[in-house]
């Protein structure tokens, strides 16, 4: 992985990351990192919201299929909050499946975009980057 993306960087920019496996946290912490972002980590819809309500992030980032509360529950509580406390923070799906379906009732849940497994490093740091940075991407 190049330490060099094709958009700069994402400093300044938070990013929470929502996942129930620790190495795909790694990963994408690592990648985001790694482009600037500061970066926390969430094993689970429960620990998110723990972390959502003394931190303000930039943009989540979720998988969908995780025990308990999955991905859909985590968008449900963030976009019942007031807009001041996170509630319109850019969200990103990211799942194994990738049907037109599985995308549709990812935007259609709350998701700002939707992300198959594997995800390409790149592709994440530009999907994060276009959330909050369209400029960057016509330079």
């Amino acid at each position: 992985m190049s330490s060099t993306t094709p958009l700069g960087s994402l400093n300044g920019i938070r990013v929470l990351v929502v996942d129930d496996e620790r190495d795909t946290l790694e990963l994408f912490d690592g990648i985001l990192a790694m482009s600037g972002a500061e970066v926390r980590r969430a094993l689970g819809t429960a620990e998110a919201l723990e972390i959502l309500a003394g931190w303000r992030a930039d943009v989540i980032v979720s998988d969908i299929e995780m025990p308990h509360d999955d991905g859909y529950a985590l968008i449900r509580s963030v976009r019942a909050l007031p807009a001041e406390r996170g509630g319109a923070t850019p969200a990103v799906a990211v799942t194994a499946h990738g049907s037109l379906d599985d995308r549709v009732r990812a935007l259609a849940a709350g998701f700002q975009t939707h992300l198959p497994k594997p995800v390409e490093p790149a592709e994440l740091v530009a999907v994060v980057a276009s959330l909050l940075l369209p400029s960057r991407l016509l330079s």
